[in-house]
């Protein structure tokens, strides 16, 4: 990937340690003296830099407007519980831990739950069941399957084989269509890391697979099904690098290879139950202070460096002092703090305002009668509105009848909405512009459509006890629209460039988040996680704090590609195609 690439710039020690050089060493006695640290976002970004820099003797408090958990929590429907249960578990969308994710695993691994012996990873349990239920009386299968012990992967032709005749053939793409799909994924793989930085960071994925003169099946399946049904993402706009990569991660981790654990993996629980609650209880307990409803407002900058945070609270306005910063709010909120001064100082963070944010919420479904649909994910490939789901009681260790609700409810089905722009097949508009008992019941018909398409019941509705949109979309009468407090960052063409690093051109001024570069180079919770490690580690390479830095992961690499993508790196320098890119 050239200058860009994910080893030259991620690798974390290498790029650090220059800024640093650059800036000048700290003096030791202003190094032991700058130990505060003020986290601005209690995300995932935030919970990870406080628990790095919390674990090596920094005084860290995270600031969080919100709930801590960020996208990540879940949301308890309140009011629901009764007869001593808890109350229903909402969420903004349902969780998804692939099996290459390594920095969320790291992290689970240390915060302690009961008697697991590796801690709340062991609350991570396999979905190995994905089901891609089709409307208009197509067949229903599974896209994705685990791939046997022993499949050979180390060729062009073995990988063709498994897309064409394994995956994309057994879904009714034509043998010639899906023979070509899979030679596009063998050009991917095969390309050079400059190749991937270049061409491929400038190529939409829909472009990279030819999808404009393909057939509605190919378009649908092969164009469509990766992007929105496994990494949230839109063909059109984002990249063939950010898509290729999510697709090589994807195609190892199922074979069992670079993964941790299962290649799709849910938790066993609602997310703050088995995850966030635990790690925020160790956080406390190791010294981190947090400070819910905090809305950070503005930056005071003098001599190039942050001398106050602005904050905005229940109780008034106030000025957060401390020695770093590190800002880990969204993207769409760092650039409401990028006044003159800041931008002054780092001119480079212009660039976020020509980030791209789309929308991806949730809506819960809860059910008086159980349904066995499949054990794992859902992806509906023909609706409009680009729907995935999961049932979600199946996977949890508790009785969900007894531990929720009135007692009434025995499941829920949490579904996300992918595409808020399309109209419906109700009401023949987007979810957008859709009241929220509208898109409860568009999202209730395109999941029947697909589901009921040859006339079994499968959803029937008098199942329905209750629902729970997502809080952050809010409906607004006299505009007759929706907004949306949590948008997430959708990746497009050539964005690579005007994403930051964590360290900023304002010296005490550290950037986390799913927008910054990483490996994964996804807005996700693991890029949210190895991006808090990143910040950390740039103040850590500032001070003598004890620990060493914190550690990060690369995706794997498959050695037996390196020498083709070897052989690429010559054509590329030369402006040649890729060996297998007959066009």
């Amino acid at each position: 990937m050239g200058s860009v690439s994910r080893r030259a710039v991620l690798r974390g020690s290498g790029a650090a340690a220059a800024a640093a050089m650059a800036a000048g060493p700290a003096s030791p006695a202003l190094a032991r003296r700058r130990r505060s640290v003020a986290v601005l976002g209690g995300g995932m970004a935030g919970l990870a830099a406080a628990h790095e820099l919390v674990e090596r003797g920094f005084s860290v408090t995270v600031y969080e407007r919100n709930v801590l958990g960020g996208k990540a929590r879940s949301i308890p429907v309140e009011g629901t519980g009764r007869g001593g249960r808890r109350d229903l578990p909402g969420e903004h969308g349902f969780r998804f831990f692939p099996g290459f994710y390594h920095h969320v695993p790291d992290t689970m691994r240390r915060i302690r739950y009961g008697a697991n012996p590796h801690g709340v990873f062991d609350n991570l349990v396999p979905a190995p069941t994905p089901y891609f239920p089709r409307s208009g009386g197509r067949n229903d299968q599974q896209l994705f399957g685990f791939i046997p012990d022993g499949r050979d992967l180390s060729s062009a032709d073995a990988v063709i084989r498994l897309i064409r005749d394994e995956w994309l053939g057994r879904q009714g793409v034509m043998p010639d269509e899906a023979a070509y799909f899979a030679t596009r994924l063998v050009v991917f793989l095969s390309s050079c890391d400059q190749r991937r930085a270049g061409e491929w960071e400038r190529t939409s994925w829909w472009d990279f697979v030819r999808a404009d003169n393909r057939s509605p099946e190919y378009q649908t399946v092969a164009a469509r099904g990766l992007t929105r049904a496994l990494v949230a993402a839109k063909e059109e706009v984002a990249s063939a690098r950010t898509i290729g990569t999510m697709a090589e991660a994807f195609l190892y981790a199922l074979a069992g290879l670079g993964a941790e654990g299962h290649a799709d993996q849910v938790l066993n629980g609602p997310t703050n139950e088995v995850w966030i609650d635990p790690w925020v209880r160790l956080l406390r307990a190791r010294g981190v202070r947090f400070r819910t409803g905090t809305t950070i407002v503005g930056l005071d900058v003098s001599r190039g460096r942050i001398t106050g945070a602005r904050a905005r609270t229940a109780r008034g306005r106030r000025t957060i002092e401390a020695d770093w910063f590190v800002s880990a709010m969204p993207v769409e909120r760092v650039t409401r703090l990028l006044s003159r001064p800041v931008l002054r100082a780092a001119p480079e963070l212009e660039s976020l305002r020509h980030l791209t944010v789309d929308w991806m919420n949730g809506i819960q479904f809860y059910l008086r009668r159980p349904v066995e649909i499949t054990h794992g994910h859902l992806a509906f490939l023909d609706t409009p509105w680009s729907l995935t789901g999961l049932t979600q009681g199946q996977f949890w260790d508790r009785d969900f009848r007894s531990t929720y609700g009135d007692g009434t409810a025995v499941d829920c089905l949490s579904v996300d909405i992918s595409d808020w722009s399309r109209p419906g097949i109700l009401f023949g508009k987007p979810a957008k512009r859709c009241t929220k008992r509208e898109i409860r019941a568009e999202v209730w018909a395109q999941m029947k459509a697909a589901l009921e398409d040859t006339g079994r019941s499968v959803l029937p509705d008098d199942i329905l006890h209750s629902w729970f949109l997502d809080p952050g979309i809010r409906w607004h009468p006299k505009r007759s629209a929706n907004s949306n407090d949590e948008p997430l960052l959708v990746n497009t063409v050539d964005s690579w460039k005007l994403r930051p690093t964590a360290r900023t051109g304002v010296g005490n001024l550290l950037m986390a988040g799913d927008f910054c570069r990483t490996h994964v180079d996804l807005a996700t919770m693991e890029g949210a996680n190895e991006s808090g490690r990143q910040a950390a580690n740039a103040i850590l390479d500032e001070t003598d704090a004890r620990g060493g830095r914190a550690a990060i992961y690369e995706l794997y690499r498959p050695p037996e590609w390196e020498a083709l993508k070897l052989a690429d790196q010559q054509a590329y320098a030369l402006g040649l195609r890729n060996a297998f890119d007959l066009g």
